[in-house]
């Protein structure tokens, strides 16, 4: 389970750093509509990751202390 809460985690932070590219590239381009939806989106897959890292250090000191 620990090793699919990181790659999940990682997932996320992949989603979040492609769609801050993604924004970048449309408010470079002057279309900031587009560009603020893929900021959104980061801003979301973000604090999905966050959450997700989290889970993922609890689980690891859970098994830690069991051992």
């Amino acid at each position: 389970m620990r090793v699919k809460t990181y790659q999940r985690a990682t997932e996320l932070h992949n989603l979040a750093a492609h769609a801050h590219q993604a924004a970048a590239v449309h408010h470079g381009s002057g279309d900031h509509e587009t560009g603020s939806e893929h900021s959104r989106q980061a801003a979301e897959h973000s604090a999905k990751a966050f959450l997700q890292s989290l889970a993922a250090d609890r689980e690891s000191a859970k098994l830690a202390r069991k051992k």
